[in-house]
C-alpha cells in the first residue's frame, strides 16, 4: 500500500484547547482568567457559551468544536456534575480521546479526584438526582458514571486553595509547551509509510496502560527512522511527555554523549533546559526519578550498543503507566539483549510499485517522463532493489536528464557504487569485527545465494567461526537466511562489500585479498600478478577455454 496522501501527522486541529467546565462555578473567576491567559499565549481557545444552549441535548456545533480540538481541558468543580451539557461533553470528549488520540487535560478545581471518581458528596448527590429524572437503569447515567472514572483517573492538575494566578499560569505553561511541539519532518514523499506506521502502531498497544518497548529493524536507508519520526507525531499528542532522540550511535560516540542524551531526554520531557547532569550514573537516577510517575513517548533513533539503552531507558519501572518507548536499530541484538523480542518490527524494502511511485515523485515531478523508456526505469530500480535511500538519492539526480544520461549512470554505477548510498550502507560495515568483516566479505564476493551449510564449511576450515559470524550478520541486517538455506543479502549491501575489497588496490587486482571478476582473475593467474594479500578466488568461465596459468620467476 503507497502513502502519498497526508499522514496523521499532518492533520491540521482548528482549536488548540476546548474548555469544559460549569458556568456557574467557574465562569467570571477562574475559567475567565484562564481563557484570556491562554489567549495572550497566542492558544486558540474554544470556550462554550453555555448561558445559549438550547435544548437538552449537546449541539451539533458543540460536538464539532469538540471534534476539532487538540487537548480539551476538563474543569472539573463542585457542580459539574449538575450539568447534564457537562456531562454529556465529557462523554463526547472521551470517545475522542479513544478515536482520535485527543489529549484530556481535567483540572480538579476546589474538589478532590477522588469525589469524582469514587462518586461521593456533590458528584454522588448529583448523579443520583440524575437518576431519579431519567431513571435507575439509565443507560445515559451510566455511561456518565464510567467517563467520570475514566477522567478522575487521568493525569492532570489539583488546586485546592492558594494563588489562583500561579496555578493558571502552570496550567497555561504545559499547555503552551504541548501546542507548541512543532511535528517532526517526515519525508518529501511518503511512499508505503502509512501501512508501515500502521503496524508499528499496533505493536505499542496503544489502549493500555502497559510500558511497551518495541523495536524497528532493518538495513540502512530503509527507512526506520521516517517511519518512527510519523508514529511520533501521530500519537504525540496522548501522551504528557514526549522526546524523540535522533542519531544515538553517532551523538553518544562524542565526548560525554551519553550524558548529552540524557539531558535532552530530560529537557524535552520536563520542558526544563537548565537541568545538570554530571554522569551517566547520575542521569539514570533522574530520568527514574524524574519521569517514573508520568505517561511519556520517547524514540531512540540509530541505537547500536545495549549501553545506550541501558544509559536512557533500561528498565520499564523508569516510566510512567501508557508509556511507549520506540527504538530504531540496525542490530537486533540491541533489542534481543533488552529482552524485546517479539515486539520488533522489521521494515521491508518497497515493492515494484511503491519504488516506481517513489522514483516517479523525484525524477517525473508532474508525470513527466520525456523519452526514458520503461526499461530505463526498470533498470534503476532493479538497482534500487526497493531501498528507499536508493531512490531518494538517484531519483534528483536523475531528473531532467536525457536518455543518454541515464545510460550513463546505470553504466558508471555498475562500475562503483554511489558514494552517499555507500556512506549510509558502510555504517554497518565498519562496526564488525575482524572475524565478521572476513566472513562479510567473503559472501559479498563469492557466496550470495550458496548453501548455508556449505558456506559455513568452507569459511570453518578457514579459521573463521562462521557460525556465529553469520548469525551476527543477520542480527545486524547485512545478510538474510532465504528458505532457511541460502545465503543472501540486498544487492547494495553486496555491492559494497565488493567495492571495500576493490579499493584495497584499486590499480592492482593482484594486492586484493578476493578475486571474482573473470577478466581480473585471468589477469593475476596468467600474467602471475598475484601476491600474498590474496585470501581467496572463485572463477566461474562464462565458456570453456584453456587458461595458461604462470607461476612468477623467482629472482
Amino acid at each position: 500500500m503507497s502513502s502519498s496522501s497526508p499522514s496523521s501527522s499532518e492533520a491540521k486541529w482548528p482549536f488548540d484547547v476546548f474548555l469544559s467546565f460549569r458556568g456557574e462555578d467557574v465562569r467570571h473567576g477562574f475559567l475567565a482568567d484562564l481563557h484570556r491567559c491562554l489567549v495572550h499565549k497566542g492558544i486558540n481557545a474554544y470556550i462554550d457559551s453555555e448561558d445559549l444552549r438550547p435544548g437538552d441535548e449537546i449541539s451539533p456545533a458543540l460536538t464539532k468544536a469538540i471534534e476539532e480540538s487538540r487537548i480539551a481541558v476538563l474543569v472539573f468543580s463542585k457542580n459539574y456534575a449538575s450539568s447534564r451539557w457537562c456531562l454529556d461533553e465529557l462523554v463526547k470528549v472521551m470517545e475522542c480521546k479513544k478515536l482520535m488520540g485527543q489529549l484530556v487535560l481535567p483540572v480538579f478545581y476546589k474538589v478532590e479526584p477522588r469525589e469524582i471518581r469514587w462518586q461521593r458528596e456533590s458528584y454522588g448527590e448529583a448523579l443520583a438526582r440524575h437518576e431519579e429524572k431519567l431513571g435507575k437503569d439509565s443507560e445515559r447515567v451510566k455511561k456518565w458514571r464510567q467517563v467520570l472514572i475514566e477522567a478522575a483517573n487521568l493525569s492532570g492538575w489539583h488546586y485546592a486553595d492558594g494563588d489562583d494566578a500561579k496555578f493558571i499560569e502552570s496550567i497555561v505553561k504545559e499547555i503552551s509547551t504541548i501546542v507548541g511541539r512543532v511535528p517532526l519532518s517526515v519525508a518529501k514523499y511518503p511512499v508505503g509509510v502509512v501501512c508501515q506506521v500502521e503496524k508499528v502502531i499496533s505493536l505499542l498497544s496503544m489502549g493500555s496502560d502497559d510500558v511497551r518497548m518495541i523495536g524497528i529493524w532493518g538495513i540502512g536507508g530503509i527507512g526506520k527512522t521516517t517511519i518512527a519520526k510519523d508514529v511520533y507525531n501521530s500519537i504525540a499528542s496522548q501522551f504528557d511527555g514526549c522526546s524523540f532522540l535522533p542519531n544515538v550511535r553517532e551523538a553518544s560516540s562524542k565526548p560525554d554523549g551519553l550524558v548529552h542524551l540524557q539531558k535532552a531526554l530530560l529537557s524535552g520531557i520536563l520542558w526544563k533546559e537548565n537541568l545538570v547532569v554530571l554522569s551517566v550514573d547520575e542521569g539514570v537516577n533522574l530520568i527514574r526519578d524524574r519521569i517514573c510517575c508520568k505517561k511519556i513517548l520517547l524514540v531512540l533513533d540509530d541505537m547500536d550498543h545495549g549501553d545506550q539503552l541501558n544509559a536512557l531507558a533500561r528498565e520499564h519501572e523508569w516510566f510512567g503507566k501508557g508509556s511507549k518507548i520506540i527504538i530504531t536499530t540496525r542490530d537486533t541484538s540491541v533489542l534481543t539483549s533488552h529482552r524485546i523480542i517479539d515486539q520488533v518490527y522489521e521494515v521491508k524494502p518497497l515493492d515494484q510499485g511503491e519504488a516506481f511511485e517513489l522514483l516517479s515523485s523525484y525524477a517525473f515531478p508532474g508525470n513527466q517522463m520525456k523519452d526514458i523508456s520503461r526499461d530505463l526505469i526498470d533498470n534503476i530500480l532493479g538497482y534500487a532493489n526497493g531501498l528507499p535511500l536508493a531512490i531518494v538519492v538517484l531519483g534528483p539526480f536523475l531528473y531532467g536528464r536525457s536518455r543518454g544520461e541515464w545510460v550513463s549512470t546505470l553504466e558508471k554505477l555498475a562500475e562503483s557504487p554511489n558514494k552517499d548510498i555507500n556512506k549510509v550502507l558502510k555504517i554497518s560495515f565498519d562496526a564488525l569485527e575482524d572475524n565478521e568483516r572476513d566472513i562479510f566479505l567473503d559472501i559479498a564476493c563469492f557466496f550470495k545465494g550458496w548453501d548455508r551449510d556449505y558456506v559455513t564449511r568452507v569459511l570453518d576450515s578457514c579459521g573463521l567461526k562462521t557460525l556465529i559470524g553469520i548469525q551476527t550478520l543477520i542480527e545486524r541486517s547485512l545478510v538474510t537466511i532465504e528458505n532457511e538455506r541460502r545465503v543472501q543479502m540486498h544487492d547494495l549491501i553486496q555491492l559494497l562489500g565488493q567495492d571495500v575489497v576493490k579499493k584495497e588496490c584499486p590499480d592492482d587486482p593482484g594486492k586484493r585479498s578476493r578475486l571474482w571478476c573473470y577478466d581480473e582473475v585471468y589477469e593475476v593467474l596468467s600474467e602471475a600478478t598475484g601476491t600474498n594479500a590474496v585470501k581467496g578466488i572463485v572463477l566461474l568461465l562464462p565458456r570453456q577455454e584453456e587458461l595458461d596459468i604462470r607461476a612468477r620467476h623467482q629472482s
